[in-house]
């Protein structure tokens, strides 16, 4: 399987929170209508070929909207407040944290097609630990949204950053781009890796090799 291993350099947040989502979300105009949006959904049906009023299609503009409701639900999340509760009584534990293999579905911005895959993320905690469950829901929260994998990986892993305060974070994230295997090149199987560093992680080779034995051992 071929793979893409594309290293990202972090910003750290400023005053400003100018993190990787931020610019994005301010360029959101109001929210059209759900009749507004079953609407756009016959025109595309129209302009694909279709007929919007035959039996099969007739309440696909229903379905499509209520699917996107779950599918985009990122943009109604807040990633910063879902890891807003840290357990401190961790008798003292200091050393690495790692989730991994947290499976996630996004849409590539380019062209609103599926990718699809695999994150894992470590930390070194510096004032105690979030819920596991905490990393797998910011995940989510990016992934539900139209994304490119490697902004998505960065948000992931400036958010972490900015509000627990780890003393480094590891977030790698590989995933398969249904915008190569269904069009384009159509090259299935073709796997693309991201990944980013901040503290520790990014000041010391051996800790990068460190997360990156975890994440592949299997044992």
């Amino acid at each position: 399987m071929d793979a893409v291993l594309k290293s990202l350099s972090v910003r750290a947040p400023d005053a400003a929170d100018k993190r990787s989502d931020a610019p994005r979300a301010e360029r959101v105009t109001e929210r059209p209508t759900r009749q507004e949006a079953e609407a756009a959904v016959r025109t595309l049906l129209r302009w694909a070929g279709d007929d919007p009023e035959r039996e099969g299609l007739r309440e696909t503009p229903q379905r499509v909207a209520k699917a996107y409701e779950q599918i985009f639900g990122g943009y109604r999340q807040d990633p910063d407040g879902i890891l807003d509760r840290v357990f401190e009584e961790v008798e003292g534990y200091s050393d690495i944290v790692l989730v991994r293999d947290i499976a996630f579905h996004s849409h590539c911005e380019h062209h609103m097609v599926p990718f699809m895959g695999r994150a894992h993320i470590a930390y070194y905690p510096r004032r105690g630990v979030v819920g596991l469950s905490k990393l797998a829901r910011v995940v989510d929260a990016y992934a539900r949204r139209l994304q490119t994998q490697e902004t998505m990986t960065a948000q992931i892993a400036e958010t972490i950053d900015a509000v627990l305060k780890p003393r480094g974070v590891a977030v790698m994230v590989e995933a398969e781009h249904l915008c190569m295997a269904m069009r384009g090149v159509q090259k299935s199987g073709v796997s693309t890796l991201t990944t980013q560093f901040t503290g520790v992680f990014k000041q010391d080779a051996n800790e990068q090799v460190r997360f990156l034995t975890l994440v592949r051992d299997r044992r």
